[in-house]
């Protein structure tokens, strides 16, 4: 078996795995925001390129080379207008990105990999919540929102993510967040938690560190060139020794 099919189907066996402690998937949005659910479909198309590639390689076929090599050009091209559209459309792709972000602070208590993977976001990049910062967290999370009929001990909270570190902590206090009244305002909470969207941050992030997502992106596309080209150059052997095979069998 190729590298890359054993790579692919690593990432396979990780995502099915971890789906499987999950559960069931409860909704479609749920496929939007679990990071088990990306690894099947990731790890999936890779182990099937890789064995187009592979096989086709190794058994000279050019039927499974032209498909590796014609599906290969079409993710390229692909990630390549999504990037073009994303950059023309920018405040459409802020949008969705909003709503998932929603989505994904409504589901935080409901799927421990998007738990994680927020709470990770919100230390790394010092940040809370969406495009409303902290309030999103009382607005579309059942145990943080701050109506009456919320009776959970985090009505009105955050998660400990937000939080601001107190000097060097070693015990992490998980309720640091709690007890916030419903008309707190950013100012009255900065001394406490990070008040700054997650969105905003994250996108500040990204332009600060172009050229370090640019490498990354060229780090995709190159080998994807490389791959496409090799393939068609294999697949102009092979056709050049089948012609000549014949026109020899001919004589």
């Amino acid at each position: 078996m190729c590298p890359p099919q054993l790579i692919a189907g690593a990432l396979l066996g990780i995502g099915i795995y971890a789906r499987v402690e999950k559960g069931q998937v409860n909704a479609v949005v749920d496929l939007l925001a679990d990071p088990a659910i990306v690894l099947i479909v990731v790890g999936s198309l890779a182990w099937i390129l890789g064995f187009f590639g592979c096989v086709g390689a190794l058994r000279e076929n050019i039927c499974l080379l032209k498909t590796y090599c014609y599906v290969l050009l079409i993710l390229f091209v692909l990630q390549l207008v999504g990037a073009i559209l994303g950059f023309v459309f920018s405040d459409k792709v802020e949008e969705q990105i909003g709503n998932l972000v929603e989505t994904a602070i409504e589901k935080y208590r409901d799927d421990i990999d998007l738990q994680n993977l927020i709470d990770w976001t919100q230390k790394e990049f010092q940040c809370c919540g969406g495009e409303n910062g902290f309030k999103d967290w009382h607005q579309h999370n059942r145990y943080f929102n701050c109506s009456d009929e919320n009776m959970s001990r985090e009505r009105c909270g955050v998660p400990y993510s937000c939080c601001r570190p107190e000097g060097e902590e070693v015990v992490i206090n998980t309720m640091c967040g709690y007890d916030f009244a419903p008309d707190t305002t950013p100012t009255e909470a900065v001394d406490r938690i990070y008040i700054r969207s997650c969105i905003f941050a994250v996108a500040d992030w990204a332009r600060e560190n172009l050229f370090l997502l640019g490498g990354i992106a060229m780090g995709l596309a190159i080998p994807q060139l490389v791959g496409i080209l090799l393939a068609r150059v294999f697949i102009n052997q092979i056709e050049d020794e089948t012609e000549l095979a014949n026109q020899e069998a001919q004589l």
